[in-house]
């Protein structure tokens, strides 16, 4: 497919382009719900094959809010692009590398408070704290069982996914993707770092999350209230994507960072979550797929992030991952998402 460049002139457009809905009644919110909990306001994939100053815009893993309102995307091909949150029209990028000048795998990202961003990288796995122009700054500690084997017992590309600050600041969690060697399948773990001052800091409690058969943990966001919302997903070959949409509640987790195996062990209190939707649900308002789908608006759904919130919802934006295909596509969603009864 060939790739299209974001030209200044576009920008105007993109905005008027953003987030198509169908045209409807004034119930058109009620028409638009993916479950009682969750309703599509909209999607765009007008950055899908585009490049910005060079770099080609896809490939992207995660989005988090920066601190002057704007949006940071970054794509698992090592580049950090700044985004209008409005239009989502790429204003900046910046290359990242590991200390040796070695690309990453970059998949989880937060900006923190003073505008430093903190990275994931499943080669490793590792996260890494970066400065707004790319420079490494710090890097934390990863437990030795998390590490890829044979330096400890994490899968090959199933480490740490997602990556969110809980409220206040002060806590610091990654999930993995996928279980350990040793861990029962479906039982995967979000590690835990508490801060210490000076950006840095310091492996803390560790939880175990379950999560459904055959599928992965690609992102997870903190709440306002200090719970979780979780992404799960999974691709099946000539049928398409699986994503759902969960709440969680880790608060009342057991801490199993001494324990070696998690294979049902009596005592050991799993994640709570409750399903918010599946995307699978929504209304396609449109959308089409260059592969098979059991609806044309799933794609490979990786990145997540909660862009605000009214009386009785939060405002959240996914992103897919095309993984630079020409039958994938880069598609944004917008989703109002309610998180009491």
């Amino acid at each position: 497919m060939r790739l299209r460049t974001v030209l200044a002139t576009v920008t105007a457009g993109l905005a008027a382009a953003t987030f198509p809905t169908a045209a409807g009644p004034a119930n058109a919110q009620e028409n638009h719900a993916c479950s009682p909990s969750v309703s599509l306001q909209g999607f765009s994939d007008a950055l899908d094959k585009t490049t910005y100053r060079g770099t080609f815009v896809g490939n992207l893993s995660a989005l988090a809010p920066n601190p002057d309102g704007s949006l940071a995307a970054l794509s698992d091909r090592s580049s950090l692009f700044g985004l209008d949150a409005r239009t989502l029209a790429p204003t900046s990028v910046v290359p990242l590398a590991d200390e040796n000048g070695t690309a990453l795998d970059s998949e989880g990202l937060v900006v923190d408070r003073d505008g430093t961003r903190l990275v994931t990288s499943e080669t490793e796995p590792s996260v890494r704290r970066y400065s707004r122009d790319g420079r490494i700054l710090d890097r934390l500690p990863v437990p030795d069982a998390l590490r890829v084997a044979p330096a400890g017992r994490a899968v090959s590309n199933g480490t740490f996914e997602g990556l969110t600050l809980l409220p206040g600041g002060r806590t610091l969690l990654a999930s993995t993707e996928y279980a350990l060697s040793g861990d029962s399948a479906g039982i995967v773990r979000f590690q835990t770092w508490k801060r210490t001052g000076g950006g840095h800091f310091r492996l803390a409690a560790q939880y175990a999350y379950p999560v459904d058969a055959g599928l992965g943990v690609p992102e997870v966001q903190a709440t306002p209230d200090g719970r979780l919302l979780v992404l799960e997903r999974g691709f099946t070959a000539g049928v398409g994507n699986t994503v759902r949409l969960y709440l969680a509640d880790q608060r009342r987790a057991t801490d199993t960072s001494g324990v070696e195996n998690l294979t049902g062990q009596s005592g050991v209190h799993l994640i709570g979550k409750t399903l918010l939707t599946d995307i699978v649900t929504c209304p396609t308002l449109g959308a089409t797929a260059e592969q098979p789908q059991p609806n044309p608006l799933l794609d490979n759904i990786e990145g997540m992030v909660i862009t605000g919130r009214s009386k009785d919802a939060l405002h959240v934006l996914l992103v897919s991952d095309d993984n630079q295909n020409a039958t994938q596509t880069t598609r944004f969603y917008r989703l109002r998402v309610r998180t009491t009864p």
